[in-house]
């Protein structure tokens, strides 16, 4: 057994029918363009090729390098990887002459593999370098980051993308303790947490919001999230669907908002002399929230925080 087969039985792909399901790809449909903004181990996409017809096609993409490798399996004229985040679709679809697609799909969880990889970095349950860059290939690793940051700096993030309420106690521990040694591998950093963080969540270690938060910031996921979403909103063609599935409330609450814009337009007041076919128009409408079910959950803890929410460009939004 290959190392990529090893990662597609560890990893259990969230809410798999369901979202592929919720693109659609019925009928006409089955011919279009569609998007996976992350390839992981490559679940949704096998179950997109499954239901596409022989002219459609359907462009993947993710930054990590083994996800690469594991695309690089499929054997399919339909099918293309782009080692990249979702942010670039805008300038991928360009370079291969796409205007439209039919739908797009966006799986923001960090994968089994990834996390159970201890030479990762990801998870302060196994001691390992302190890593955390989904492309490894690219950028600074939380321990260089963490090796010449500015406490405050530590501290906001640790707060805003953990919404960590000992964030700032944790940065200086975090500074205090460089300053006697580097802070090299993931079991440093959880036992310097650990001894900042005063009181416990019950059930949850107290290194999960600071190791989040700092996955979060080195990978800019947020960042490239706004930006995604953004573009593929963009790219969708009438009908087209957008499929997000988040894992945390900050994923969540950017996608709800971003929806949200495209649902509910501002109305001018009523008394001023505009006609009706000027007023300002739904650019999208929602189609679907949904949570994983509990036998899902009973088989795949790691689903339990999950939301997915799908959304419906309006033809009338198209130019």
């Amino acid at each position: 057994m290959t190392v990529d087969q090893k990662d597609e039985l560890t990893h259990q792909t969230v809410l798999l029918n369901e979202a592929v399901d919720a693109l659609a790809l019925s009928g006409e449909r089955a011919a279009g363009i569609y998007l996976d903004g992350t390839f992981g181990r490559g679940g949704h996409s096998r179950k997109i090729l499954q239901q596409l017809g022989p002219t459609g096609r359907l462009l993947a993409f993710d930054k990590d390098t083994q996800a690469i490798a594991n695309a690089q399996q499929i054997i399919d004229s339909r099918f293309e990887i782009v080692h990249d985040s979702f942010a670039s679709i805008e300038e991928e679809l360009s370079a291969r002459g796409i205007a439209q697609v039919d739908g797009v799909l966006m799986d923001l969880g960090i994968s089994s593999p990834q996390v159970d990889d201890a030479g990762r970095g990801f998870s302060f349950r196994s001691n390992g370098p302190l890593d955390m860059r989904m492309d490894t290939t690219r950028g600074i690793s939380a321990a260089e980051w963490l090796a010449t940051a500015d406490e405050e700096i530590i501290g906001k993030v640790i707060k805003n993308y953990g919404e960590e309420r000992f964030a700032f106690q944790i940065a200086k521990a975090i500074v205090a303790s460089r300053q006697v040694e580097s802070i090299s591998s993931t079991g440093q950093l959880a036992g310097i947490v650990a001894h900042a963080v005063k009181t416990r969540e019950k059930g949850k270690d107290p290194a999960t919001r600071t190791f989040q938060a700092i996955r979060i910031f080195i990978n800019k996921e947020l960042e490239d999230l706004e930006i995604g979403l953004a573009a593929g909103y963009a790219s969708l063609a009438p009908h087209g669907r957008m499929v997000v599935i988040s894992f945390h409330s900050l994923e969540d609450r950017i996608v709800k908002q971003f929806f949200a814009s495209k649902v509910n337009v501002l109305q001018p007041d009523r008394r001023l002399p505009i006609r009706t076919v000027d007023l300002p128009k739904a650019q999208m409408k929602l189609i679907a929230k949904m949570k994983p079910s509990d036998q899902e959950i009973a088989q795949n803890p790691r689903a339990r925080s999950a939301i997915m929410r799908v959304a419906e460009r309006l033809p009338e939004s198209v130019a």
